[in-house]
């Protein structure tokens, strides 16, 4: 932590910051956005909110324990530990409700039958929870070894998971409406992607020297990557995904007020 230097600091403080920030108007964005989509819709927008709500809670949590870690003299510009535990585990416990949220979501909006809505939200929300589960005892090992077998193992669902949205969902993706399809993949592909950066967050450490996420042992370039990186792809997982999710509802809205409409003026009066 020596070769932390307080513009290091800062970057960090002010991504968590933002974090909170962006989260917390995501969450009163897909709130108050409820009533603009079809009722069978609702759910997943409601769903959205609750995602963003939580990871604002925990990221307001996360910059406490940042900022409450450090003692800085921004006159001197020097910045040392304080001696309070940073306690990054919020993050873990955010992910654990969340991740399983965010696939729900997904299949809500998508609008399958209802065994299959609860067969699918059940087998990857459980599969998203293993894979939060497996992860935690690597980013809290002191070894490199351990974080790389933990890490290994949460992978595993990870990559049954990928499975499942990419061929599990195929013929479900081919009976979306057509102005819902394309908007329907994207959510697939920012998922995947968004997804495929925490790893790489998550493995940072061991490329600085650092057998585990703890900042009393990493370097400020560390510490940075690994806040900064999964901020942005919390961001992106949460806030940026819920806004697909909102899209894919209003398109699929739309289309069932437009098919509403031509089947009331073909009744005869």
């Amino acid at each position: 932590m020596e070769s932390m230097s307080l513009g290091q600091y800062e970057l960090v403080y002010n991504a968590l910051s933002f974090g909170i920030a962006a989260m917390g108007a995501a969450t009163l964005f897909f709130w108050l956005s409820r009533d603009t989509v079809a009722p069978q819709y609702r759910a997943a927008l409601v769903i959205s909110g609750l995602v963003t709500f939580i990871a604002a809670y925990h990221y307001w949590r996360i910059f406490g324990s940042w900022s409450g870690s450090f003692v800085v003299d921004a006159g001197a510009g020097t910045i040392a530990l304080s001696g309070e535990k940073f306690n990054d585990a919020y993050r873990y416990v955010d992910w654990l409700l969340t991740v399983p949220l965010l696939l729900v979501e997904l299949i809500l909006v998508m609008g399958l039958a209802r065994a299959a809505t609860i067969s699918k939200s059940l087998r990857l929300g459980v599969l998203a929870a293993l894979m939060v589960g497996l992860g935690y005892p690597g980013e809290i090992a002191t070894d490199a070894g351990t974080r790389l077998l933990w890490g290994g193992l949460s992978m595993i669902p990870f990559l049954i998971i990928l499975y499942e949205l990419f061929f599990g969902l195929r013929e479900s993706i081919k009976n979306q409406p057509e102005n819902a399809r394309g908007l329907v993949n994207l959510a697939i592909w920012v998922t995947v992607l968004s997804w495929s950066f925490y790893p790489v967050v998550y493995f940072a450490p061991l490329l600085f020297g650092a057998e585990n996420a703890n900042i009393t042992t990493m370097s400020g370039e560390a510490a940075v990557i690994v806040q900064v990186g999964y901020t942005i792809a919390d961001i992106v997982a949460k806030a940026g995904f819920g806004v697909l999710i909102f899209m894919i509802a209003s398109a699929k809205s739309a289309e069932w007020r437009a098919r509403n409409a031509t089947l009331s003026d073909a009744q005869p009066a």
